[in-house]
């Protein structure tokens, strides 16, 4: 699921778990037993580091066996299909999948066949990222406190970004002001589409602004979009030097947000395109604190959907 079907009780839940996991990292001995017993198993269709090595040290650390599946080694090669291989993991006793697919919607469509595995989501197309988007409000709150109110200001390819769209859900349950910056291309018109017209839309307040230096005025927070070349069809910038031109994160931009403004980054950055190298590793910068949050929230996730019920009751 993605951030659109949790409450707000829901989201607190995972924050309040994730506290506790931040607690866990805090201690010299890392390694807790919740999990024993248990197996997670990580598919990945697309590359990734942050995400992947999060979940895989997140099982870890909380004891569960974790196997991660070479997609380019598997029978995947030999031409199996994707829920015949979520299949054949459930036969080998996964008790959680950890899914990345290239195609919106895939971790839904195994979730519905596999009824002794429980399905995470790490990224669908360009459809959500639901622990991206809880790691970055987890590092929000860790650091504004509430989010009521404040505004975060997301620059850049918010149309493809799955990261933007399980971000816009969040925020927006949590009360934040959002303020969309990117050319008119690359706005996720069919999101935002009837805001206007219907009083009971869920980005009712979600503002788009095209031009960056008015839109990161009085912001709390800066989260730059990396371009997402691999989603993109060809024409909707003229080209990064261009798009760098107008919309990179800069000191000078920096400088127009509010007094101690936040910057984040999902990862992986294209310095000098989205933000500058001086902006990415400033005094401003969360987003080496993100990765780490990133483990804190993702042994969350994995003790929320595997652990022994009554484990959860103790922690609760």
């Amino acid at each position: 699921m993605d951030l659109d079907a949790l409450s707000a009780d829901e989201l607190a839940l995972v924050m309040r778990t994730a506290e506790v996991m931040e607690g866990v990292l805090r201690r010299e001995v890392k390694k807790v037993p919740t999990l024993r017993g248990r197996t997670v198993m990580t598919l990945f269709y697309e590359p990734s580091t942050r995400t992947r090595v999060s979940f895989e040290t997140a099982g870890k650390l909380l004891s569960a066996a974790v196997v991660n599946v070479s997609v380019q080694q598997s029978s995947v090669a030999k031409g199996e299909s994707f829920l015949d291989t979520a299949l054949t993991l459930q036969a080998s006793a996964a008790d959680v999948l950890v899914v990345r697919h290239p195609h919106a919607g895939a971790p839904y469509l195994v979730a519905r066949h596999l009824q002794r595995t429980a399905v995470v989501n790490a990224g669908d197309g360009a459809h959500a990222h639901p622990t991206q988007a809880l790691l970055d409000l987890y590092t929000l709150q860790r650091r504004l406190g509430s989010l009521q109110g404040r505004k975060v200001v997301m620059v850049g390819d918010a149309a493809h970004s799955r990261v933007a769209r399980s971000n816009l859900w969040g925020l927006a349950k949590l009360g934040a002001r959002v303020t969309l910056c990117a050319p008119p291309t690359l706005v996720p018109w069919d999101l935002l589409n009837g805001r206007e017209q219907a009083p009971d839309h869920p980005f009712r307040n979600v503002e788009v602004e095209s031009d960056l230096r008015t839109a990161v005025r009085g912001a709390d927070v800066l989260m730059a979009l990396r371009i997402q070349k691999e989603r993109q069809r060809a024409g909707l910038i003229p080209s990064l030097r261009e798009y760098a031109e107008h919309w990179q994160v800069t000191d000078e931009v920096m400088a127009l947000a509010g007094p101690g403004a936040l910057l984040m980054h999902p990862g992986p950055m294209n310095e000098g395109v989205e933000v500058s190298s001086s902006v990415a590793h400033g005094a401003q910068s969360v987003i080496e604190e993100q990765v780490t949050n990133g483990l804190a929230v993702r042994m969350a996730v994995l003790f929320l959907v595997a652990a022994p019920q009554e484990s959860q009751r103790e922690s609760a």
